[in-house]
């Protein structure tokens, strides 16, 4: 094994380890967006214990990927000449099972299926083969690890994690693998020997691209953040410049329609309800709209949440994936026009930079909350984090109020969070000031709560303070409680 290798990914690769020590089989099903490094954990993880592997092939026919099998379990024996191709997927699980009958190892023999969606083409009968490979054979080999691994998270939950077919409750743990957070990204560029980059020029950077490693490996020593932009995805022969094009239609059957539901979420940063969101992308309610917002909640393309003091059945969707909310802002408005050198270096100012700015800042903020309450030394504190949002009605005496997130903890305390991205320290200016005492009277007039208010302004460097935030009683968080490692 070559763990030395893997940035990150500790809680993962602790499971893995599980299953080569435990005295019985294991089936382990793997599953996150395209391009999150799921490959990569279980080659390098297992490395030489990997006996047998193939990798489903898009697109392709049963023919095509029946003629794959046999090539990898020619290469899996290391013979010269080539396994005849099997007629059906009966007869290639019949030969993986002889093969691992007569295949002798030390320790765990590990199976692969790579991208298992891909190999399930229709009227194949590879899933029904699949399970009858396990229930007959593997389950009772003690020294067996099958991975199924794929990018199509909604079908791997239905059909391997949740079946209701033959893998009911027979898969023996699962990986949902996410996308690194701020601190993993720190530590992959220390591991790619890419030191130049300070706090903020990853930031930047993770403002863009996300935190998905494959994107990251493309990162140069040397270069500032807008640079490397540039020469990722605007530069001629930019190697991220079409991976949008690709992103969906891979993972997704008539992605057309999951491309409308982002682009509706695109431009709302507090996101959508789901009868506001069905209106937008003209599509009515039903099992259809369902899959669809199911399946991009769980690649990960969108999130959804309960504002605060709402019911689940207010519940609000908001495009959540940096790489795609870059992509929809900044490359698909030039359609087919050449973006031009430096081009991203030009666009760092102008009110069109300062929504997408704010926007992506405040969903990272949003997904590291737990860095953010850990800093803020309230981690131990049982809370509940959520936006809110006040809308004015004619008879209401109140203006119509939003508030970025708020952590409502059991100590009767709650932090009134505004996330601010900004280039300097931030001031609370006059104006703004007021602002915030209005929004803090309206919160309290409409929740009525008893708690106490503690403001507190999450900024990329942090608060500036002058007698307007002291007055406020306001506390700043900077950008390096982002970066903070957490512990579980």
């Amino acid at each position: 094994m070559s763990k030395k290798n893997i940035a990150g990914r500790d809680l993962e690769m602790q499971k893995l380890q599980r299953t080569l020590d435990s005295g019985k089989p294991e089936f382990i099903a793997v599953y996150g967006r395209r391009r999150v490094g799921k490959t990569f954990l279980v080659r390098e993880f297992f490395n030489d214990k990997i006996c047998f592997e193939i990798v489903g092939i898009h697109n392709a026919t049963t023919q095509e990927h029946l003629i794959n099998f046999s090539n990898s379990l020619t290469e899996a024996m290391d013979i010269n000449l080539p396994v005849q191709t099997p007629k059906s997927w009966q007869d290639a699980f019949t030969l993986l099972k002889t093969f691992l009958r007569n295949k002798k190892t030390k320790g765990k023999k590990v199976v692969f299926f790579d991208e298992l969606p891909w190999l399930n083409t229709p009227r194949s009968g590879f899933l029904k083969h699949l399970e009858n490979f396990w229930n007959s054979f593997g389950s009772k080999q003690n020294d067996l690890v099958l991975i199924v691994c794929g990018s199509a998270a909604s079908w791997m939950i239905q059909h391997i994690m949740d079946s209701k077919g033959g893998l009911h409750n027979r898969i023996t743990g699962h990986i949902r693998l996410l996308p690194f957070t701020l601190y993993e990204i720190k530590n992959y560029l220390r591991m790619q020997k890419i030191r130049n980059l300070d706090h903020y020029q990853i930031l930047l950077l993770y403002m863009a691209l996300g935190g998905i490693p494959y994107y990251w490996s493309f990162v140069q020593e040397g270069l500032s953040a807008a640079q490397v932009i540039d020469e990722l995805i605007f530069s001629k022969g930019a190697e991220l410049k079409n991976e949008y094009d690709h992103l969906l239609g891979s993972l997704f059957n008539h992605s057309e329609h999951h491309e409308r539901v982002l682009k509706s979420l695109a431009g709302k940063k507090k996101g959508l309800n789901r009868s506001e969101l069905l209106n937008a992308i003209k599509l009515s309610s039903g099992g259809t709209a369902s899959n669809i917002i199911n399946e991009l909640e769980i690649s990960g393309f969108i999130e959804s949440y309960i504002p605060f003091g709402k019911k689940a059945s207010d519940v609000l969707y908001r495009l959540s994936d940096e790489f795609t909310l870059f992509h929809l802002f900044w490359i698909s408005p030039l359609g087919k026009r050449q973006a031009g050198n430096s081009y991203w270096l030009k666009k760092q100012s102008g009110p069109k930079f300062s929504a997408w700015s704010g926007y992506c800042f405040e969903s990272i903020c949003l997904k590291h909350i737990e860095q953010i309450k850990y800093h803020m030394r309230i981690d131990k504190i049982e809370s509940t984090n959520s936006p809110w949002e006040y809308r004015s009605t004619g008879n209401s005496v109140h203006e119509g109020a939003q508030i970025d997130m708020l952590i409502d903890r059991q100590d009767m305390v709650i932090n009134l969070c505004e996330l601010k991205f900004c280039q300097t320290e931030f001031i609370i200016s006059s104006a703004y000031a007021q602002e915030l005492r209005r929004k803090i009277e309206v919160f309290k007039n409409q929740t009525q709560t008893k708690k106490s208010i503690f403001l507190t302004l999450v900024t990329t460097f942090g608060l500036k303070g002058n007698t307007h935030s002291a007055s406020l009683n306001a506390v700043g968080v900077n950008m390096e409680a982002l970066f903070e490692e957490i512990i579980l």
